[in-house]
């Protein structure tokens, strides 16, 4: 095997199962920046091994195994730094114990997300956490989507991890009472990291991940119709993502062939969207964020199905998600329909009304123009970052 073969193989295993490791690794340490480190060591490792003995049988096994002996590495060293004996359940977490096979264990990636959002964590850096220790993210695409410089980010993250080890923070799913302060924030970094790959084909590892998250994350809590939602939203959104881009050149929705959408992928958020509205029915004070998104893209999927985009519903529906979540992308959304309705004029002048705290509207004045406000994506509003308020 060649060195290209073997990076080509760790860089899979990496892609596909990152955060998961990082939260095995880090859950019984609570120790975020030494899960990740021994993660590095053990993928440096591979680099150096598979290309002369061979790529195992089980890659993502051997990578756990061999970060789990550098975890213990560090352990005992600390232990024999401070000169404790190292009596067994003495000062070194018996990480083979807690995790014993790969394949047994459960998925432990919603606990870490739960653990970013903890209120010990600070708000403003929860999001970007979950979007790297989970997600796999680089430190520079988080602080792309969120406009800062990227060291002030890496530093931001930094910190944070080092909170939640020296605070202790248990790697564990909230009760249902701490569950409504934390929900929100977790389901905002599942949303944005497929926001973040919004513009990857259909088999883009990271949209599958968020699309595997947010339904594991809708089942775990059973009655929440925003998990729903924001389920229904991912899967008819990527649904597209076959007839997004042809021979290369991005094909506006417009003039997307809806034969070429992924059915089971619609089959699959309609009944999300559908379980959604039943919970939201019975707990009318619920958020509708992810809800409205989701009913927005069952509108456009209405093409697959044979019948005419109901464009006065999705205005409808995006007047009122600027309503309850008033962002830069949902405003740059109605004024794309208004335009869509009205004509181009009035779609500028609801642009031109956005908010001068909304400054990066500006820069989608030109395309807008060009396009003379029709054919546009139904999800123009992701140019934007999704979590700029």
């Amino acid at each position: 095997m060649t060195a290209a073969d073997a990076r080509a193989v760790a860089e899979r295993t990496a892609r596909a199962s990152y955060g998961r490791l990082v939260a095995i690794l880090a859950a019984p340490t609570r120790d975020l920046a030494l899960a990740e480190d021994a993660l590095a060591d053990a993928f440096e490792q591979a680099l150096t091994t598979w290309p002369s003995r061979g790529v195992p049988d089980n890659p993502e096994g051997w990578i756990l195994t061999v970060a789990r002996n550098r975890q213990r590495d560090v352990f005992k060293s600390a232990a024999h730094r401070t000169s404790a004996p190292l009596e067994e359940g003495d000062g070194v977490i018996d990480i083979d114990a807690a995790f014993p096979d790969l394949d047994a264990l459960p998925d432990k990636r919603l606990e870490l997300l739960f653990v970013c959002a903890h209120p010990a964590i600070d708000v403003s850096i929860r999001t970007p956490l979950m979007l790297q220790t989970v997600l796999g993210l680089e430190a520079a695409q988080i602080a792309r989507a969120f406009a800062v410089p990227a060291p002030a980010m890496a530093q931001r993250l930094v910190r944070a991890k080092r909170r939640i080890r020296d605070a202790g923070i248990p790697f564990t799913v909230p009760s249902r009472d701490q569950m409504a302060d934390r929900l929100p924030v977790v389901l905002e970094a599942i949303y944005g990291a497929f926001a973040i790959d919004w513009d990857s084909t259909s088999d883009s590892s990271l949209t599958g991940e968020a699309l595997y998250l947010a339904v594991t994350l809708a089942a775990l809590l059973g009655t929440e119709p925003e998990a729903f939602g924001l389920a229904a939203l991912i899967a008819l959104s990527s649904s597209r993502a076959p007839a997004r881009e042809v021979d290369g050149a991005f094909v506006p929705l417009d003039a997307q062939d809806p034969a070429r959408w992924d059915a089971a992928l619609i089959a699959e958020g309609e009944a999300y969207l559908r379980r959604a509205h039943e919970l939201a029915s019975a707990a009318p004070t619920a958020g509708r964020r992810f809800q409205l998104e989701a009913a927005i893209q069952s509108a456009h999927v209405a093409r697959f199905f044979g019948a005419e985009t109901d464009w006065v519903a999705i205005r409808a529906l995006t007047a009122a998600l600027v309503e309850v979540s008033p962002t830069l992308g949902a405003r740059v959304s109605l004024a794309a329909v208004t335009a869509r309705l009205d004509g181009a004029a009035a779609g500028l002048a609801a642009l031109e009304g956005i908010p001068e705290t909304f400054d990066p509207a500006r820069r989608l004045r030109v395309v807008l123009e060009e396009e003379e406000m029709s054919g546009m994506d139904a999800d123009a509003h992701r140019i934007v970052s999704p979590t700029s308020d």
